[in-house]
């Protein structure tokens, strides 16, 4: 299978910044790890990473999280209370 065809793990992710979205992985505040997806005038979601928790297994709640907020409107805030 050729680069172009290979099925991306993380869908809405890629969908999210493909269409000029952002993600953010690493500090943000107080938080020391976390992960954040925004379009340009709306947050999506906001996560903590848990303990134990592996950077993969933010990714897919965050990848789960966009899909969440585009289709039911649920926008989740773990950073903020």
């Amino acid at each position: 299978m050729d680069r172009k065809n290979k099925p991306t793990h993380f869908k809405n992710i890629d969908a999210l910044v493909k269409s000029g979205g952002e993600v953010t992985i690493g500090r943000i505040g107080p938080v020391r790890c976390g992960a954040t997806a925004a379009t340009e005038d709306q947050s999506l979601a906001m996560l903590v990473r848990r303990p134990g928790e592996s950077l993969q297994e933010l990714l897919d709640r965050l990848d789960r999280a966009i899909v969440k907020a585009w289709d039911e409107e649920e926008y989740i805030d773990e950073i903020n209370g």
